[in-house]
């Protein structure tokens, strides 16, 4: 386990340089002058001297690889330089508006979990019934839905039809409940059907059946198949967890959630780099971490897998 954990960590360092980058690079092959876009954003008209001296402020009359080796540093060390237009930290502009897209992805997260458990199992329990078929159509129905059509729909019914929630801002407990809701039907339909299939799949294994020939309880028995049909689906989460918290863009914008996708989608119109930057970085460092955690995760419950390592 030890030698996996030091495997797995060793290879995160390769991992994490190609996602920096290739997001270095996209943005570096862009059209406009990242320094002329630094003056006019401040409505400042360039002039071919006020570039230049943009250009060598900002560290672009360096080489390309300098350039990238220094941002990867100074990005690892919490240090992605100031914003074009504020002239904050960027730093500091994503600790602050991070909190608000954690605890969005985090009451998403529990709604996926919650559901995708509970309608996997009774869809596994009621395989082949009316139950089962009609769970999966309404499940499959709402996540085949665009997330950005959906939570037009929810702002105009719960919003503007019947005023129940505040839709707009991070304002108290109930205005995060439609966001997350939205978010999380996208995701609730694919573990509904894994957990199901698992389960399904797992109650003919032959272990199942020297089980009972042993006289051991059926609930003991569905527990074990239980913690079998979960390890996919761990694993499958744990690399949605990333996606889940980059895939809150549309939702922020949406419902005007102050939230790092919200941030960077602002930074793109306003072409502010060192945001866009940022963001790329993150999302990429999030997508690994939470990978490797759920490599571990699956290895706790799965002792076997200790021993193919």
């Amino acid at each position: 386990m030890t030698s996996y954990l030091l495997k797995r960590i060793l290879l995160l360092f390769p991992l994490i340089i190609f996602i920096t980058f290739f997001a270095f690079v996209l943005l570096t092959i862009r059209a406009s002058d990242p320094a002329e876009v630094a003056l006019r954003v401040n409505q400042v008209t360039p002039t071919e001297e006020m570039i230049e001296s943009m250009r060598q402020e900002l560290g672009l009359d360096q080489p390309f690889f300098i350039r990238y080796a220094t941002w990867l540093k100074d990005g690892l060390t919490g240090d992605f330089g100031s914003s074009y237009v504020t002239h904050e930290p960027v730093f500091d502009l994503i600790m602050e508006a991070l909190p608000a897209t954690l605890k969005l992805a985090g009451v998403a997260l529990f709604l996926i979990i919650v559901s995708s458990l509970l309608l996997g199992m009774i869809c596994a329990y009621a395989a082949h019934t009316w139950v089962d078929r009609v769970l999966r159509a309404f499940v499959f129905i709402a996540s085949s839905m665009p997330s950005f059509w959906l939570g037009i729909l929810f702002i105009w019914l719960f919003s503007v039809k019947f005023n129940w929630v505040n839709t707009s801002g991070m304002e108290g407990i109930k205005s995060i409940f439609l966001p997350a809701i939205t978010l999380s039907l996208g995701y609730i339909s694919t573990y509904v059907r894994l957990i199901r299939n698992q389960i399904l799949k797992f109650q003919q294994e032959p272990f199942v059946f020297y089980a009972r020939a042993r006289g051991l309880k059926e609930r003991t028995i569905q527990l074990k198949v239980l913690r079998h049909a979960l390890q996919l689906a761990i694993t499958a989460l744990g690399m949605s967890i990333p996606k889940l918290i980059a895939g809150t863009v549309i939702i922020e914008n949406l419902f005007a959630w102050p939230g790092v996708g919200r941030l960077c989608v602002e930074a793109i119109f306003q072409a502010d780099f060192p945001i866009i930057q940022a963001y790329l970085f993150v999302m990429g460092f999030l997508f690994v971490v939470c990978n490797l955690m759920a490599d571990i995760m699956q290895m706790i419950m799965n002792p076997q897998l200790k021993k193919e390592v």
